[in-house]
Parts: structure tokens; C-alpha cells; sequence
């Protein structure tokens, strides 16, 4: 098993302080939010490594959409072990838009 388990609280401030900095201010359109996601995926996965929790996999997906009289539900499946893997998730909203952002910690054997 592992040594040190995925630090799930630290992550989770993580995604709070990525997500939120990058998203507060911002208005929903297409084009900048598809990059937004992308570049909120590529500095949680960067902070999370830098963490330096040994043997894991870390997977981050980020959703943005606009946020209206919709609905929207979102799912993922995988292989899971619930003694080692783990996830967090953060939800933020504004007036002009929402975004998920999952952080899965899959240990490597």
C-alpha cells in the first residue's frame, strides 16, 4: 500500500484557489473558457505533483459552461481501489458561468 496517503484537504485548497482566481471575474464565451479549463487542468495537475506524494497517478478534468435555465449532469467510471485511489472536486459558479474541476489519485502499484 502506500506509504503517505493522497493529501485530499490540501487538493481540495488547491482547486479552491486555482479555480476561483482564474474564474472570478470571467464571463462565459466558448473560445476563452475551452482554454480556461485546459489551462485550470494543467496548473492543478502541476501544484497537486508538487505535493511529491509518491506513486500516484494524478488525473484532472475541468468542465466550464455557461450557467442558464439548464441542467447538466456529469459522470466518470474507472477501475478503483476505495483502500488506495481517491478524488476531490470543487463546483464554481458566477453570474455568468459554472465549472467542475475533479481531481482523481490513483495509486500506482
Amino acid at each position: 500500500g502506500p506509504a503517505r496517503r493522497f493529501p485530499v484537504a490540501a487538493v481540495d485548497e488547491i482547486l479552491r484557489d486555482v479555480v476561483g482566481s482564474a474564474l472570478r471575474e470571467q464571463r462565459y464565451e466558448a473560445g476563452p473558457c475551452r482554454e480556461a479549463a485546459r489551462d485550470i487542468a494543467e496548473v492543478v495537475k502541476a501544484r497537486v505533483k508538487e505535493l511529491g506524494v509518491p506513486r500516484y497517478k494524478i488525473v484532472v478534468v475541468t468542465h466550464i459552461g455557461q450557467l442558464g435555465e439548464q441542467s447538466l449532469q456529469i459522470g466518470s467510471r474507472c477501475l478503483w481501489d476505495p483502500g488506495t485511489d481517491t478524488f476531490s472536486s470543487f463546483v464554481f459558479k458566477n453570474t455568468s458561468l459554472f465549472a467542475v474541476a475533479n481531481v482523481y489519485g490513483v495509486y500506482f502499484e
